[in-house]
């Protein structure tokens, strides 16, 4: 049946008079959340910024360069996509893409170790040139390099037959 709250039956919620207690409730504030990393570094922009830095480096280097599709956009945004999410903005990469199981994605990949090691250097000049702060840069440099690590499946590249 319809609450009446002119009935007093109808009135009482678990046992407090609602129309006694209107008068004594106030408004209760809440503190927004705080800030995310995302927002902080400055949103979309910067991570744009990092990712389109970043493929301009592969572009042109010898040793990771053969490890992308012939065109790099659609790389370059998985990437975008994939640090905003990350660090807190919106979650785009897993509408798009499913979890990001970086481990089982890549796995088909043979990634030895000085891939690795031109996928970090490529990585920190990206970030050296976005507009972070040292101690932002850091907290993005470090779990990118346990990432690169954790991606390496080699010791050395797969030699070329010849």
């Amino acid at each position: 049946p319809p609450c009446h709250p002119a009935d007093p039956a109808s009135a009482r919620i678990l046992g407090v008079d609602i129309r006694a207690a209107r008068g004594s409730l106030r408004e209760v504030s809440v503190a927004p959340d705080p800030q995310s990393f995302y927002d902080a570094v400055g949103g979309e922009p910067t991570f744009r910024q990092i990712a389109r830095r970043f493929y301009e480096i592969v572009e042109h280097d010898e040793l990771l360069r053969p490890l992308y599709p012939s065109e790099l956009e659609a790389a370059e945004e998985r990437m975008r996509l994939f640090l905003i999410q990350q660090w807190g903005g919106p979650t785009h990469y897993t509408t798009l893409r499913g979890p990001a199981k970086l481990g089982a994605r890549h796995l088909r990949f043979k990634i030895a170790r000085p891939h690795r090691d031109a996928w970090l250097r490529a990585m920190r000049a990206a970030l050296d040139e976005a507009p972070l702060t040292p101690a932002q840069r850091e907290q993005m440099w470090f779990p990118l390099e346990n990432l690169a690590w954790n991606m390496t499946t080699h010791a050395a590249p797969k030699p070329k037959p010849g």
